[in-house]
């Protein structure tokens, strides 16, 4: 029997992942062509600033405000609005948010960089869990 070529899952069904931002549930992550993820994030208050190397996110936010710091510069946002992250640029949510996160390849932990040597540990830390 052939693959289908579609897959559903239900965000409130899938475990809750520490990352950079906070916590995370990621829904299609087993797609074996890697196409793309969607993750509803919960944004901690001392979310990280990290990039990817080859990863674009979007960003849309559901709840909350607060801001979003792109390369440095920070940017206020609120309920419905949406900010694309590409490759390179240094991110993170700065404030008590809940975001849908689309990383497009499919997400990839070995795409997740940091500047800083305690910033590197914490990946280290993230990804073993």
């Amino acid at each position: 029997m052939p693959d289908k070529r579609f897959k559903i899952e239900n965000l409130k069904q899938l475990p809750s992942q520490n990352c950079p931002c906070g916590l995370a549930k990621r829904a299609f992550t087993e797609d074996p062509e890697k196409t793309a993820t969607i993750h509803l994030v919960e944004i901690s208050q001392d979310a990280r600033a990290h990039y990817h190397k080859r990863t674009t996110e979007i960003y849309y936010i559901l709840e909350g405000s607060g801001q979003i710091e792109l390369d440095g510069e920070l940017f206020n946002v609120e309920p419905h609005m949406t900010v694309m992250i590409k490759p390179g640029c240094r991110h993170r949510a700065v404030g008590k948010m809940k975001i849908l996160n689309i990383p497009v390849p499919a997400f990839d932990p070995n795409d997740e960089f940091f500047d800083t040597e305690t910033d590197l540990t914490e990946i280290s830390k993230c990804q073993s869990e």
